[in-house]
């Protein structure tokens, strides 16, 4: 008898969701995340039956999936629902720029699509090379603030991309650290100690407010708000582990990052 491939997923993410269609797989999702915008054509064909820490089990179990995909412990309590419900889960718990290309290998051979996949592999690597040939020689300190209240510093593969593209994360022992709550800025005032010359929003879920970082107390003696290098990514760009984070978000750093090399002065 030959084995059958996973057929109706639901995806709890997006950068599952994204990775599918990606590799030309998308007919195979039959359900996917509220928060999901990448690409823009999921929201308009597939239901929405999740947020990110709270889905709609009964909404999951209707659709008869043979596979759900999640990601991270934050997803552990509708992971365990579904299992008992005798769904299929897997739960990927990457951190890291490699996490996410072994992610994506890791989904292509479950649904069969290993050639589209490795195109899909090397095309970020591709981009990857590109940063790292592209970074100019002086590197800018970057400070990447994933949430205003409190202030959280960027996670592992957001430090790792912003190195890339010829930066220097001005918290690189917290990005080490798997979880939001760690990455906590317990000091403020250590941000004015550290003096980013870039600061880079991407506050998940709002607008970034550039004016409203530069009026926080004593801020305005950090040489990015001095200089007005207050910037925002779309945390959709860059803070889902998948192929937009090594596209379109290594872009908009390698761009920041340059533009600052370049800048008068």
């Amino acid at each position: 008898m030959e084995a059958r491939l996973p057929s109706r997923i639901v995806c709890l993410t997006e950068e599952t969701t994204e990775t599918l269609y990606w590799i030309g797989e998308a007919d195979r999702i039959v359900g996917i995340s509220g928060f999901t915008v990448r690409p823009p054509q999921a929201r308009k064909e597939k239901p929405r039956v999740s947020a990110f820490t709270s889905a709609r089990i009964d909404r999951i179990l209707a659709l008869s999936p043979d596979l759900v995909l999640g990601f991270s412990d934050l997803q552990a309590d509708i992971a365990q629902e579904l299992i008992r419900a005798g769904v299929s889960v897997m739960v990927f718990n990457h951190r890291s720029v490699n996490g996410i290309l072994d992610m994506m290998k890791t989904l292509g051979a479950m649904v069969g699509a290993l050639d589209s996949t490795e195109a899909l592999i090397a095309q970020c690597q591709a981009n990857l090379d590109r940063a790292r040939r592209q970074a100019p020689p002086v590197r800018p300190r970057v400070y990447f603030e994933e949430w205003d209240t409190p202030q959280i510093s960027a996670i592992r593969w957001v430090s790792e991309l912003i190195e890339i593209a010829g930066g220097q994360d001005i918290f690189p022992e917290l990005a080490q650290c798997p979880d939001g709550k760690s990455r906590i800025i317990a000091e403020p005032e250590e941000v004015i100690r550290r003096q980013p010359d870039i600061i880079i929003g991407s506050w998940c879920g709002k607008k970034f407010r550039p004016e409203k970082v530069a009026a926080r107390p004593g801020w305005s003696e950090i040489p990015a708000v001095k200089n007005n290098a207050l910037y925002e990514i779309k945390s959709a760009e860059i803070l889902q582990p998948g192929p937009a984070a090594l596209s379109d978000g290594l872009s908009r750093l390698s761009t920041l990052i340059g533009n600052w090399h370049t800048a008068p002065g």
